[in-house]
């Protein structure tokens, strides 16, 4: 599973230039060995195996903490050189794997928040051990259930943490400027155990007219406690949801059932591939977020918010699928899942839930006017970014893009060969190839950065980025010079021939025939929902050895053009405005040069392209045309009905809609980031794919419930929202989930090389 793929963002300090701050000190490498210090404290200190006893010990849980304390977790973030919200992430993590509630969030919020505006005295007590906080978490979102009499605080908490070993309650008052410290062992204080989803070690604490502290606190600083607060609740919900699930995968792997490992079945397979999408995108979410408040980004209590309130709906689904994996063993008690059942239930619905939460988000982008924040793309991705921002706004302006919408219109497709032209001239259709082959060498989050701009100011798709790769990657010199060139300058178009009648997914069951004929093949057979049929070349899988086993052994790859004799093309209007066509070769002559590849060879040519096709489509033009139709509906909510904008069904959707697109964002972005480390992100690529396209399906039904009739109103039409674009997507939406593989193979493949799951 992903581990740590944050992002540096643009105003922060980037690796690329400037001193960087003291908070960014720390590496991962040092994070990873932080880890490893607080596992193998808690296995040691609070194991697993005696959960129950450790949980109903006050000295054992006095222990774990004195030993943390010793480890440097109680002070961090006390000091600029004291690590930050990304290294509590760590500690919270492996207290939420162990199923233990030692303070270290509270000392945490403490430093990161408070601290700063007090005199030190009380954050160097908790640092050292001598003073051990507890915070009352939900006083930040809504009413503490406490109020302010005589100087003095009355009122009842609940669900507070570690109190049978804590000297310090730290309360949030009413007026959310002032942090209340009240020592539990002063008069007017009653500590009383509770229980709550049946686990054990909570407390519910009455105050009576209790003395205080008053820590007076400006609004910047409050705003820090609650992301601190949510980002740390989520880590901790991150780890228990993780436990469990590493267990669940293990348990599948060797449980038999009908003679196969209970891995082996489909449906298993695919309950544990959500999981896993779910589990990684929270985890990348958090550090990201983490990350953001470290570095005091102005967004960083949107991803705050977003971490938390994914946390909180996502976490709690995975707990209850793995639930069901494990079967009946896992209602037992002295099995250790239902121990971290119990608790990431309870961090889910803290601080006001993921509802709260995602009304921050709705406030930004609905009250606000708020734009979704630029992912961070390093140094070179960020100057990236604006070189094209700025070429596009010289070079494609509002008349240029509305005349390539007509353009588009009138011919059913998405491309634009006067703007491929033009965007030739800048070299950028290769700006990830080699410089051997004429490209720029640039890096995926460049890649990305380009993407995002080009969504962001409308302009159509050009290049043909799978084929060029397989080109450079199994091409001969020759079809290098011949073919390279031409798609570099926007010249060339290339299509995709792949699906037959009979074999969609199943690329190994195809028919089409290939016959060596001296220097010739003679193609025939049909293909069918080719999409670029209007190219200069089809890329056409066909079958070479009709007797070759196994029967993906037997097939070879050509580039044909396609206005050769022999091709006929029965063009189909497609639901979404667009057209694809069902292809015939009728005894059609390609020399042996248009082969790609060795002859029979052609598997292992297609399963690359498709790997390419995947990671830069699901990786990239899907997540990003959703953050642009996203700002699209909120730009007409904020213009419509004040009552809708107001209605709180709309802002909890359109809270859903920002987290769901961040998450898919970070999915996004750690492909880029495993790509630049040298390695093919396959299963990472499937799963930002899954996430993703499903996302936009939602998304689509979500405006029309959002916008009402409007919405459904088409390009050209009176009245018709974003020019109908909004309805036009949803209508396109059902393309990604199927194509480049449909979801449910994109499971498969999830389950078998991300959890190792078993193929039989």
């Amino acid at each position: 599973m992903t581990l740590d793929h944050s992002v540096r963002r643009t105003s922060g300090n980037d690796t690329g230039g400037g001193t960087p701050s003291d908070v960014d000190q720390t590496t991962d490498a040092d994070r990873a060995l932080l880890r490893d210090a607080v596992r193998a404290l808690l296995a040691d200190l609070w194991p697993a195996e005696d959960y129950e006893r450790d949980v109903s010990d006050p000295e054992c849980l006095r222990a774990v903490w004195a030993a943390l304390c010793a480890q440097g977790a109680a002070s961090i973030g006390s000091a600029p050189d004291a690590g930050g919200l990304r290294e509590v992430v760590v500690v919270l993590e492996e207290l939420g794997r162990a199923a233990c509630l030692a303070p270290a969030l509270a000392a945490a919020a403490f430093h990161l928040a408070v601290g700063p505006h007090t005199d030190g005295t009380l954050g160097a007590r908790i640092s050292g051990g001598q003073a051990i906080p507890v915070l009352a978490l939900d006083g930040l979102t809504g009413p503490a259930g406490v109020a302010v009499q005589d100087e003095r605080l009355t009122g009842v908490l609940d669900l507070l943490e570690a109190t049978e070993i804590a000297s310090h309650l730290l309360v949030p008052l009413p007026d959310r400027n002032t942090l209340a410290v009240v020592e539990l062992d002063a008069s007017g204080v009653t500590v009383e155990q509770v229980r709550a989803l049946g686990a054990a070690g909570l407390s519910r604490v009455g105050l009576d007219a209790a003395p205080y502290t008053a820590i007076a606190l400006p609004d910047i600083a409050w705003r820090d406690l609650l992301q601190v607060a949510r980002v740390g609740l989520a880590a901790r919900a991150h780890g228990e949801t993780a436990r469990t699930f590493e267990m669940a995968c293990e348990y599948v792997t060797q449980r038999q059932q009908f003679g196969r490992p209970v891995g082996a079945f489909q449906a298993v397979q695919h309950k544990l591939a959500n999981s896993l999408i779910a589990v990684d995108g929270c985890g990348l979410l958090i550090r990201q977020a983490a990350g953001n408040v470290d570095r005091k980004q102005p967004d960083a209590h949107l991803t705050a918010a977003a971490a938390f309130a994914f946390a909180s709906t996502a976490l709690r689904r995975v707990s209850l699928e793995t639930h069901h994996t494990f079967g009946a063993i896992g209602y037992a008690e002295e099995h250790e899942a239902p121990r971290h059942f119990k608790r990431v239930h309870v961090d889910a619905t803290r601080l006001g839930g993921a509802r709260a939460a995602r009304e921050e988000l709705a406030a930004h982008y609905l009250d606000e006017g708020g734009l979704v924040p630029d992912i961070d793309l390093g140094e070179l991705g960020n100057a990236f970014r604006n070189e094209v921002e700025s070429w596009l706004r010289a070079h494609w302006t509002p008349e240029e893009r509305a005349a390539s919408r007509r353009r588009r219109h009138e011919f059913g497709h998405d491309y634009d060969h006067e703007f491929a032209r033009l965007i030739g001239e800048t070299g950028w259709i290769g700006l990830s190839w080699p410089e051997e082959y004429g490209g720029q060498a640039r890096s995926p989050r460049e890649n990305l950065a380009y993407l995002q701009v080009m969504e962001r100011y409308d302009a159509p798709r050009a290049g043909s980025p799978v084929h060029s790769a397989m080109i450079m990657a199994h091409g001969t010199p020759e079809q290098r010079q011949r073919f390279l060139p031409e798609i570099l300058a926007g010249a060339a178009l290339h299509g995709i021939s792949y699906s037959e009648p009979d074999s969609g997914s199943d690329l190994a069951s195809l028919r089409a025939r290939a016959v060596r004929d001296g220097d010739e093949y003679v193609i025939d057979g049909q293909k069918i929902w080719t999409t670029t049929y209007y190219g200069e070349y089809l890329l056409v899988a066909a079958r070479t050895d009709p007797d070759a086993h196994p029967k993906h052994a037997g097939i070879s790859v050509f580039m044909v053009p396609s206005d050769a004799p022999g091709i006929t093309k029965r063009i189909i209007d497609t639901m979404y405005d667009g057209s694809f066509a069902n292809i015939f070769f009728d005894g059609v002559r390609v020399p042996a040069s248009a082969r790609l590849g060795p002859e029979n060879d052609g598997w292992r040519v297609l399963t690359s392209a498709l790997g390419t096709e995947r990671g830069v489509v699901g990786g990239g033009q899907i997540v990003l045309s959703l953050v642009r139709l996203f700002e699209l509906l909120c730009e007409e909510l904020r213009g419509g009905d004040v009552a809708r904008v107001a209605d709180s069904v709309v802002r909890d959707a359109v809270g859903q809609l920002a987290t769901d697109l961040e998450v898919a964002r970070q999915l996004m972005t750690s492909c880029a980031l495993i790509a630049e480390g040298g390695v093919s992100p396959l299963h990472e690529a499937a799963m930002t794919k899954v996430f993703a396209s499903e996302l936009h399906e939602r998304f689509g039904e979500a405006v029309l419930d959002l916008l009402g009739p409007a919405a459904t109103l088409s390009a050209g039409t009176p009245g018709a929202l974003a020019d109908g674009r909004f309805e036009l997507r949803l209508r396109h939406s059902l393309m990604w989930v199927i194509s480049l593989g449909t979801n449910e193979i994109q499971r498969t493949l999830i389950a078998q090389r991300g959890l190792g799951l078993p193929r039989r």
